[in-house]
């Protein structure tokens, strides 16, 4: 019994000194003020206090009301808490007293610590349990020196660069704090503030994917260079940030300007999508932009085409935009700063399309630390690498390639794979996009791929001036071709047969631009760029037959297609500051383009050879002024067309008015031209679904738009409810059309068959209403979006009516939700739209021909009176972080999930004729399919 006793202490020993070894070890090894800190920390003064003193078993006496007006923004590396209590005392001009029991007072004046003895506990609310009445003398408070404003009504001038790397961040806000002044980053992150009250003012500087920084001045700062560095949200993992200040998502509505939309693009991971991170397809997921459009990159805005958006990478044109026939963005993630798209009402800085323009920064490179990473996923392979060349100089480069693996033979299958019969079918509109289908019964191992690649280097000689050469080459390869199989009935007489489908496309594109900040007021940006879009298609079969006397015949006949375009661009855009409310915008530019389509059949007969080349100059001029709560920019921009020989004024307006600090109502108009046109081709199956032309003023009219926008925005920190309506007037649109004419056919030997081209001109309107309601903080974000729109197009050719266009859309309503829980990051989106218009065979009737047998047409339906099915899918993704330290995030896991129920969504629709009858068959868009990426970076 008393051996069993004894056992029973020793446990109960064991356990209590274990008890108190774990409850030792839970307490932190610290002793109050002696804490050293590590992390980024943004939050007013009362709420550090707040923080310190429940962490730190520090009390804390405090006026709140007081307190609250401070703000404090700064990453401490191993700091004292004491230390920092005095650093920000001292940058803030208020004291501070340590009593001897540790408590510290905080006080605005020395004469208040009589008063905060005479309040009442809840008045002063300190932050740790205590004694309210201490005894202490004047001489215990330390002193900071009240800094006292040196400046008034000043300039500011300064930068806004990533912590990390150094980088620039265009078009960041910046706001002084409690005052209605603010100011824009340029794209080089340069900002001018006129009038700054006091050179101890608080700029508030916020820019999407970023932490929101509050930057008190000082006499000395204001007078030096000012450089504002921020924090990525993702590397404070103990993030406290500004209460009351507005938060940021991976996709922001500038409530500013009209129609303008900013995208994130390193939170893009955490974004479901089909095999690749996507800039083009996120903007998808906002409102008025269609996003049931699974093979096209390209932008469908507000009832426009893609080719009427303007996509600009570093200042340079980009006509190609998209991978594996629409499927991919032709843009490397890993390559991108910064993305903007103006969804209407657009500045007339931009010019030269309808609808839209799509703004894109490459990154300069990490002017600190060299970096390298990789993206590895089911579709292909990513390497990316940025380094500083010196303290002046800094290099990025990124390379992007798939490979054949089971995602990319998926799509690929999807795109070729169709039936005989439609490779017999003719007629106009039918059959599969961009004549991509046919013979694929026969196909065997194909040979495709796509890559692009990235380069850029930059050079700062000096805080005025920067350089930077730009660099992108993108290219498809798809390679159908294959041998057909020979029946044995035919082998004594068929040698050998065998298709060639080969298609490539792609495009090249590099600037060469020059930043200057001349004076505060007055910045330049100075560049001379070059673009390349490039189409080579190439069908056609070859085949050796052996008669029964033995001779061989060998016999060849097909088509090849090329599209090829070149521009070469310069301009120079000027931004000037006259007063603290206003500034002007003011450029000239010069664009010369030549473009090439020829179209020729069996290797000799040339039967379309076009060559048209263009000058383009112009000057444009923009006001943007404030009135206190008022904002207009009235602008115009002229374009001389050496074409036509006619000048081209397009004056734009819009304009802002703040009811308060939340409410904000909006409007834009304005007229835009396009001489560039992507023209659509009626006849699909005969080779490219479109291709780029110049408008000659004749049969390609240049094309016009009109924009009236009307919009409001009610924004919190955490909510932004947005509507916006919208109407364009559409002239001079071009459709186009190949047919064959003449009288003949095969085994006519007097045939005479000839291709005609028809280009048809008609005109258009597009208008809807777009509603957003998104939720930006906290561990659930998102947003949902609905569009109810219409598109119509009227040409004389298809009957006096108008007719809904092929891009119409009725209703379009998207759920994007995020949810984040430490390191883990869990998205889904539905997606659900309206069904599009199509034209389509009816019925169809047969002609005796006498002496030469029977032929049967189709009956065609109106011009787009048909509509698919409603189009609707669910995708999910789950994203990892991998962390190598609290604070650095080496990369992540993602796992993506698109289209999870399945659902069946109709790309197009196939007919072919069977005894006299019309049989459609409906080819869908990808099905279920799931892919993982994994990222790493050093």
């Amino acid at each position: 019994m008393k051996t069993i006793l004894l056992l029973l202490l020793f446990c109960g020993l064991f356990f209590i000194q274990q008890a108190s070894a774990q409850k030792a070890q839970s307490v932190p090894n610290f002793q109050n003020d002696t804490a050293k800190v590590n992390k980024f920390i943004t939050a007013q003064l009362d709420e550090v206090l707040d923080e310190f003193g429940a962490t730190y078993k520090i009390r804390f006496i405090f006026d709140r009301a007081q307190m609250h007006k401070y703000g404090v923004s700064d990453h401490y590396f191993q700091d004292k808490v004491k230390d920092i209590i005095r650093q920000i005392c001292r940058s803030n001009g208020i004291y501070y007293a340590k009593q001897p029991d540790g408590t510290y007072y905080i006080l605005e004046k020395p004469e208040d610590i009589t008063r905060l003895r005479r309040l009442p506990a809840s008045a002063i609310k300190p932050t740790v349990e205590g004694k309210e009445n201490q005894t202490f003398t004047e001489e215990t408070i330390t002193t900071a020196a009240a800094i006292t404003p040196v400046h008034t009504n000043f300039s500011l001038a300064g930068r806004v660069t990533d912590n990390a790397t150094g980088e620039s961040l265009p078009s960041a806000s910046i706001k002084i704090r409690g005052t209605n002044i603010t100011a824009v980053t340029n794209t080089d992150g340069y900002f001018n503030l006129l009038n700054v009250p006091a050179d101890t003012s608080v700029l508030l500087v916020r820019y999407a994917g970023y932490q929101t920084s509050a930057e008190r001045l000082t006499p000395e700062r204001a007078a030096q260079k000012l450089v504002i560095s921020l924090l990525p949200a993702d590397n404070a993992l103990n993030e406290v940030v500004i209460n009351g200040e507005k938060k940021e998502s991976v996709m922001n509505t500038d409530t500013r300007r009209v129609s303008v939309v900013q995208l994130t693009p390193a939170k893009l991971a955490v974004l479901p999508n089909i095999g690749e991170r996507d800039i083009l397809r996120a903007f998808q997921l906002m409102p008025g932009i269609s996003g049931s459009n699974e093979s096209s990159s390209g932008a469908y805005v507000r009832g426009g085409t893609p080719d009427q958006n303007l996509v600009l990478f570093d200042g340079f044109t980009v006509y190609q935009v998209d991978h594996l026939y629409g499927f991919y963005s032709a843009f490397n993630v890993n390559a991108v700063k910064d993305v903007q798209m103006y969804k209407g009402g657009f500045s007339s800085k931009f010019g030269g399309r309808l609808s839209s323009v799509t703004d894109i920064t490459g990154k300069d490179g990490n002017k600190k630390t060299a970096g390298f990473g990789v993206d590895l996923s089911l579709l292909s392979v990513n390497i990316y690498g940025e380094t500083p060349i010196n303290d002046k100089s800094s290099l990025l480069f990124s390379l992007r390639r798939s490979y054949q693996g089971p995602l990319y033979n998926k799509i690929f299958n999807k795109l070729t794979n169709t039936t005989m019969a439609t490779a017999g079918t003719g007629g106009a509109g039918f059959g599969g996009p961009g004549g991509r289908g046919g013979m694929a019964n026969f196909q065997t191992q194909v040979s495709s791929w796509f890559y692009d690649l990235n380069g850029k280097y930059t050079y700062t000689p000096d805080d005025k001036n920067i350089f930077s050469l730009s660099f992108y080459s993108g290219k498809d390869k798809l390679d159908n071709s294959h041998d057909l199989g020979i029946p044995g009935a035919l082998s004594s007489t068929v040698n050998s047969s065998s298709i060639t489908d080969l298609t490539t496309y792609g495009n090249v594109g590099s600037s060469a631009k020059w930043s200057r900040r001349w004076t505060n007021k007055l910045y330049s940006n100075t560049l001379v760029s070059y673009s390349n879009f490039f189409s080579h298609r190439n069908r056609g079969m070859e085949s050796s037959i052996t008669d029964s006397t033995g001779s061989t015949v060998n016999t060849s006949n097909g088509s090849a297609e090329n599209n090829n375009l070149r521009d070469i661009s310069a301009k120079s855009d000027w931004e000037w500051n006259i007063t603290n409310t206003g500034k002007i915008l003011f450029g000239a530019f010069t664009a010369k383009q030549d473009v090439k389509y020829d179209y020729t059949q069996n290797d000799t007969t040339k039967l379309i050879d076009q060559n048209n080349k263009a000058l383009t100059v112009g000057a444009y001029t923009e006001l943007e002024q404030n009135f206190g709560p008022l904002r207009f920019t009235p602008g115009v921009r002229y374009t001389h067309y050496d074409v036509t020989h006619k000048n081209y004024v397009e004056p734009r307006f819009s304009a802002s008015y703040a009811i308060n600090d939340k409410l904000m109502l909006k409007a834009a108009t304005g007229r835009f031209y396009q001489f560039t046109n992507r023209v659509v081709r009626e006849d699909i199956l005969s080779g490219s679904k479109d291709f780029w032309v110049l408008a000659n003023g004749s049969s390609i009219p240049v094309g016009s738009a009109i924009h009236y926008i009307l919009g409001a925005s009610y924004e919190t920190n955490k909510f932004l409810f947005s509507v916006e309506g919208y109407y364009k007037r559409l002239s001079d649109l071009t459709e186009y059309s190949l047919r064959q004419t003449g009288t003949g056919g095969m085994g006519n030997p007097n045939s005479t068959i000839t291709l005609e081209q028809n280009f048809y001109n008609g005109k258009g309107y597009a208008k809807g209403i777009e509603f957003l309601v998104q939720k930006k903080a906290g561990q659930y974000t998102g947003w949902i979006g609905y569009t109810l729109a219409s598109a119509f197009n009227k040409f004389d050719v298809y009957g006096t009516d108008y007719f809904p266009a092929a891009q119409d859309v009725r209703n379009e309503f998207k759920s994007i939700n995020l949810y984040q829980e430490g390191r883990w990051t869990f998205s889904a989106t539905w997606i659900y739209a309206s069904g599009r218009p199509y034209t389509a065979p009816v019925g169809s009737y047969t002609i005796n021909k006498a002496g030469s047998g029977t032929e049967t047409y189709f009956v065609i339906s109106g011009k787009n009176t048909e509509r698919f099915k409603a189009y609707h899918r669910l995708d999910a993704a789950i994203t990892y972080d991998l962390i190598k330290t609290s604070t650095k995030k080496i990369g992540s896991i993602g796992f993506s999930f698109f289209n999870i129920y399945n659902r069946s969504n109709t790309w197009y629709r196939e007919y072919a004729i069977q005894g006299n009858q019309v049989i459609s068959t409906d080819v869908n868009y990808l099905g279920f399919t799931p892919n993982l990426t994994l990222s790493l970076k050093w």
